[in-house]
This record gives C-alpha cells, sequence and structure tokens, in this order.
C-alpha cells in the first residue's frame, strides 16, 4: 500500500471534524510537514478561522516521530485531547495504518495527591486539629467540607485524577488540600501510594505517546529548572505563541511577602531544632519591618535595610534547610510529608533571596503593594530571549504558530522576544527561522470597518475622558448594544459602565460581577447587551454572531509607565542603541491591539466595527505600525460612516434574528477561567 499524500490525510481529518478545507491550512499543513522533515524553525501566523489545530496536527500525526504541542491554556489542553485529537486519529487510522497515541501532561498540582487525600495536609498551627484530620476537621455541611468528602469519593472512580475531570468543579481551597507542588511530593519510590499516583501514570502516558499536549508553563519549567519533565521529542509545537514569552517570564519570576515568610517559619519550627528556628524567625521579623515601609516601584540598587534583611532571611533559610536534612521526629506521624511541605517553603525563600541578593545584571527587582495582601517583592529575568534561543531552538524542530504573530508587517518583533535574529540573517547564536503568514479565510475588509476617533482629545493617565464616554454612548445606541468593551485598566472599566448603565437603555455586563464563563455565556444570548472588562477579554472571547458586532478599545494599550519590567526592558533596549518604546511598549500594544480586533469577525457572516477611541492611532507616528498589526478592516475616521455602517447592520441583524450558538466552554481558552498557575 503506497503511503498516502499529506493533503489525502488533511481532508479525512477535516471531513471527520465536520469542516471545511481551506486553502491557508493546507499551504499550513505542507509548510509544517516541510519544517519537521528538515528539522528547521518555522513561525506562522494562521488567522482565526483558519483550521490551525488541523493544520499542525495532520503533519506531527503523519511524522510517526514523537511531538510535543505546547498551548498557553489547560483549556485549549482540553480542546485538543478531548475534541480535535481523538476525531484526528480516528479519521487517519485506516490511511496510517496504524492508530498514533496522545496523552495530556500538566503540573503535579493538578492531579489528586493520594498521599494528601489519605493522609492529609500537614498542619503548622499549635493548636486546632490534628496534622491529618482535615476531613473530620471540614463540617459534612461546609462547602469545604462537601467538596473534600465529594473528591474522597471520586478518587475511586477516576482513572485520571486529573481536577479538570472533576465535575462539577472544587474551589482552588479544597483542591489544595488534596493536591502538592513537585517540591511538596515525596517522590513514587518514597511515596506508600507512588505505585498508585495520578501524576506518575501521566508521565509514564506521555511516554507511551507520540503526541503529548502541554502548556506553556510546563514547558518552561522543563526548560529552565534542568530536570526532564517532558519525554524526548523530535518536534515542539507551540500553538498561542504569542503568549509564550509572558508564560516563561512568569515562570521565571520570583516572589517573597512577609506571610510566605511566616508560614515557613511554623512549618519549620517544629522539625529543627531551637537555634535554627530562632534565627529564621529573626530573619522573618527583620524582612517584615523592611517591607511595611516598602514603596511600590523598581529598585534599581537594593537598599542597605533590604539587603541585610535579606542576606539573614538567605543565611537562615539555609540553616533551617541543613537542619531539616538531619533531624527525625519520630513522634510525628508521616513526618516525610510534613518535612516536604517545610523544605518547600524554606528552599522557595533560600533560592529568592539568593537571587536577589547575588544582583544579577539580567534581573529586575521591584516592590508592589496589594490592598488586601500587603506588600511584596519580586524579582523577574530582564529577558527571556537568551533562555528561550537556547532552551528551545537548540536540539529540535520548533513550529510556533498563532492568529496574532506578525507585528507591523512582519514577523521579527516576535523572532526578537524569542531570541532569533531577523528573519533570513544565520549566525553562530540564533539559528535559522522562516515566517509565514496563511492569512484568513475572512474578508476582513468586507466584513469589518476600523474606525478610529480621531476627533477625540489624547487620553491622559488619569481622569474620566468624558469625550470618550460620549462617543461609546452614540456607538452603542448606533449598534443596538452588541458591544464588547475593551479597556486599559478595570477602573476604566468601571467608570464607564457605572457612567452608561444610566444613560443607555441596553444591559450592560462588567468583568468582575460574575464568573467570566456566566458573563459571556450572558452576553452571547442577548444581542442587546454589551460586555465591558479588561485584559481577560481582549484575548478570551469568542462569540460568533449578532451579539458582537462592535468592539471598542478605549486606548491604545501601551504598558504602563510605571511598570518596573516593560520600564526596564524598554530601557535596557534604548541603552543598546535600539529603540526601547517600538520593541517594547509599541509591540505590547501591537500584541494586544491584535487579540482585541480579533474578537469581532469570529465567522464568515459575521460584520462589524472596531472602534479605537484613541486618536493617537490615527496621528502618531507609530500609529502605522499598530494599524499594520490588526486585521485588514475598511479604515475610516469618518464618525458618520462609523454610526450609519452599525446601524446598517444592526437593522440587517434584527431583520434575521438567528439565535447565537451557546458558546463552547471547552472551545474557549478563557471562557471558564484560565489556570494562570497550571504549572508544578
Amino acid at each position: 500500500m503506497t503511503k498516502p499524500s499529506l493533503p489525502e490525510l488533511l481532508h479525512a481529518a477535516v471531513t471527520a471534524v465536520g469542516g471545511t478545507e481551506r486553502p491557508g491550512q493546507v499551504t499550513m499543513a505542507e509548510t509544517v510537514a516541510e519544517a519537521i522533515d528538515d528539522g528547521s524553525h518555522l513561525l506562522i501566523q494562521a488567522g482565526t478561522g483558519t483550521g490551525k489545530s488541523l493544520g499542525y496536527l495532520v503533519p506531527a500525526l503523519a511524522h510517526g516521530e514523537r511531538v510535543v504541542v505546547a498551548t498557553a491554556t489547560l483549556a485549549l489542553q482540553r480542546q485538543l485531547v478531548e475534541r480535535d485529537l481523538p476525531r484526528t486519529v480516528d479519521a487517519l487510522h485506516p490511511l496510517l495504518r496504524r492508530r498514533p497515541q496522545f496523552a495530556m501532561l500538566k503540573g503535579r498540582s493538578n492531579y489528586l495527591c493520594l498521599h494528601r487525600l489519605h493522609e492529609g495536609v500537614p498542619q503548622e498551627e499549635e493548636e486546632g486539629p490534628g496534622l491529618f484530620d482535615q476531613f473530620e476537621a471540614a463540617a459534612p455541611t461546609s462547602r469545604l467540607g462537601q467538596d473534600l468528602l465529594r473528591m474522597r469519593d471520586w478518587a475511586d472512580e477516576t482513572e485520571t485524577g486529573d481536577r479538570d475531570d472533576l465535575t462539577p468543579g472544587v474551589s482552588d481551597r479544597a483542591w489544595s488540600q488534596v493536591s502538592v507542588s513537585s517540591r511538596e511530593c515525596l517522590g513514587a519510590s518514597k511515596c506508600a501510594y507512588g505505585a498508585d499516583c495520578f501524576a506518575e501514570a501521566a508521565r509514564e502516558r506521555a511516554k507511551l505517546s507520540e503526541v503529548v499536549v502541554t502548556n506553556h508553563a510546563l514547558l518552561a519549567i522543563d526548560a529552565i529548572e534542568g530536570a526532564p519533565i517532558l519525554p524526548q521529542h523530535e518536534v515542539l509545537i507551540v500553538d498561542e505563541a504569542h503568549e509564550l514569552v509572558s508564560r516563561v517570564t512568569g515562570v521565571a519570576t520570583g516572589e517573597l511577602t512577609p506571610g510566605q515568610v511566616n508560614r515557613a517559619v511554623r512549618r519549620a519550627a517544629k522539625l529543627v531544632n531551637e537555634k535554627a528556628a530562632d534565627q529564621l524567625q529573626t530573619a522573618s521579623e527583620g524582612f517584615e519591618r523592611v517591607m511595611e515601609l516598602a514603596l511600590p516601584g523598581r529598585i534599581e540598587e537594593v537598599p542597605e535595610d533590604l539587603g541585610y534583611a535579606l542576606m539573614a532571611l538567605r543565611d537562615a533559610a539555609r540553616t533551617v534547610i541543613s537542619a531539616l536534612g538531619s533531624t527525625r521526629d519520630k513522634s510525628v506521624q508521616d513526618e516525610d510529608a510534613v518535612r516536604k511541605q517545610a523544605l518547600a517553603s524554606v528552599e522557595t525563600i533560600h533560592d529568592v533571596a539568593e537571587r536577589i541578593t547575588n544582583g544579577s545584571e539580567w534581573d529586575v527587582v521591584w516592590y508592589e503593594r496589594h490592598d488586601r495582601f500587603g506588600a511584596s517583592l519580586r524579582v523577574a529575568p530582564m529577558s527571556v530571549s537568551g533562555l528561550l534561543r537556547e532552551k528551545l531552538f537548540s536540539e529540535r524542530s520548533v513550529v510556533l504558530t498563532s492568529a496574532t504573530l506578525k507585528l507591523g508587517g512582519d514577523f521579527n518583533g516576535v523572532g526578537a522576544s524569542l531570541g532569533l535574529a531577523p528573519e533570513g540573517i544565520v549566525s553562530e547564536d540564533a539559528p535559522a527561522w522562516k515566517g509565514l503568514d496563511v492569512g484568513s479565510p475572512f474578508d476582513y475588509r468586507k466584513q469589518g470597518i476600523l474606525y478610529v476617533a480621531q476627533h477625540l482629545a489624547r487620553p491622559g493617565r488619569e481622569g474620566t475622558r468624558s469625550d470618550m464616554i460620549e462617543e461609546l454612548a452614540e456607538l452603542i445606541e448606533a449598534a443596538g448594544g452588541r458591544t464588547l468593551g475593551l479597556f486599559s485598566s478595570m477602573r476604566a472599566a468601571q467608570n464607564a459602565a457605572e457612567e452608561l448603565r444610566g444613560r443607555l437603555d441596553v444591559p450592560i455586563l462588567l468583568q468582575g460581577e460574575e464568573t467570566l464563563g456566566e458573563l459571556i455565556k450572558n452576553f452571547a444570548a442577548d444581542s442587546r447587551t454589551c460586555l465591558f472588562g479588561t485584559l481577560s477579554l481582549w484575548q478570551g472571547v469568542d462569540v460568533p454572531g449578532a451579539s458582537c458586532q462592535l468592539v471598542v478599545m478605549d486606548k491604545i494599550p501601551f504598558p504602563r509607565p510605571d511598570d518596573p519590567l516593560m520600564s526596564a526592558r524598554q530601557k535596557a533596549v534604548d541603552d543598546a542603541g535600539g529603540n526601547g518604546f517600538m520593541a517594547i511598549a509599541a509591540t505590547h500594544a501591537a500584541l494586544l491591539m491584535a487579540q482585541g480586533a480579533g474578537r469581532l469577525v469570529r465567522a464568515s457572516a459575521d460584520r462589524g466595527v472596531v472602534a479605537i477611541l484613541d486618536p493617537r492611532l490615527a496621528t502618531a507616528r507609530y500609529g502605522s505600525y499598530l494599524r499594520a498589526s490588526l486585521p485588514d478592516f475598511w479604515y475610516t475616521t469618518d464618525r458618520n460612516q462609523a454610526r450609519r455602517s452599525l446601524a446598517a447592520i444592526d437593522a440587517a441583524a434584527k431583520a434575521d434574528p438567528t439565535p447565537n450558538p451557546t458558546p463552547d466552554p471547552k472551545a474557549n481558552p478563557q471562557v471558564d477561567g484560565e489556570d494562570e498557575a497550571a504549572e508544578e
């Protein structure tokens, strides 16, 4: 039997999922196959509606070697493993004459820990419940008690132990009672339940699979910590690749808070000698005194008092770590679990304190202050480009794909953030790569209008923009509701909602007043409804049809001037002779705006307007760069034209009131809440 061609395989897969073959999808699949075959690297932009999942899954499955697919969120992982991969494998099986195996791999804390479930959570308080009786301590009638009892029953039924397979879900507090981080894990060889460990079973399944689906966070941990989590693989495909730098930065960021240090003190106090415990307690008190006076902002040179406090913490933590390794308390039931939790807490404090004390020129250190949680001290890498270049591109073919990778007309901005030289330039330090835009099946110039409100005043940093509110009200009235309002801050979204709820006869939903999934569901269900919010909505709403025909951005979403990390990165580019504003701030804004504008056209029948209520998009020198990063909508600054178009679209929608399909939470990476801590 002759080997099936890639077009045959793609046709079978598209037919199986009930889709339509698109030229961009075919081009993508062929290009991905070429990159896999010759071991090269590829950045590929595939617009909404291209069908990019099959565009990379089909050549990956046809390849026959192990492929790791890393997505931005746990929800997108589920979409691939529960929907796309099963149907694709079934369709390709007769042609490939084999059934490729696939598996999903997450961080350890996403799996039920049988040790925690049966032995309980080590308690650090002097008084209160015993070490391992949280099930008895939680009242059976309380929400926590009911969740714990339900999870104990679920443990006997589940095959995966995966939190996402527990329906209905449980609170983070309840889940923390039955899960552990990688540092807290006893290890399969030392754990009484190691043979039945769900996390270990997931890793074993991954080792036996051709396609392993993971997330950016776990990919970052695998690269940064050096301890292999992912199985050996010949090809890496990064979906939603515009998120990768942010996710890797998050994993590489360290944090210290007084509360965190106090917990570590309590956990270690019962397990080490009095001298070691007192040393850590004293260091904790010194650190807390410094943090009480901390003001938000970057720390370019560590002040003397903070330096002394951090050195004291580092040295005390080192002493406790040594003591934890040399003492044992036979009176404490299952003391290994207690010790492991204490060790994990103290090691984190030691590592972050030492990192800041060492003062690398490649790190940025700053204070943050939260109204509820108080001050925290944070440290993050100035750039992760070198790390990504070294860890991702050296030993395998890498394909990075997203609907938004081409900013300002080329891929070089995103490429630079990944540690890549400009396209076409080959050097010893930077691998060669190719960029490809396969377009979108949508006709953006006929389906959408980009309207820039050039007549408005430039937005300032503070204060209500009364002219912007007036403009927004008129646009919403012309559209008959149907508006997704994307705001640069939560305060701006709240102000707009408060102003317009009393003036407009349409429902206005506000992010934070209900769960994100419920808000999007209600927004889709009633076409008159408006939804206002911030970052999660810029990237996470998939509502095709008449409910979303006006997408409004209040202003260009540049990073805040007082953002310590972004401003430090911008200054570093300037100091190196580059244009920091364009490389950092404009690239950040272009990426968000491209994602936000992508909320408008989600299907071939969608029509509408993207309205930017910031005149700088039309008047500033960088405006053309930002506009070139957006879908190719018909462009205007004529306010009357925008209103007439919205009124015509509204009239057409009323004449054909076909209900919107209810969004599928599993098909939307943000609907059911993005897991920011998906890693180990």
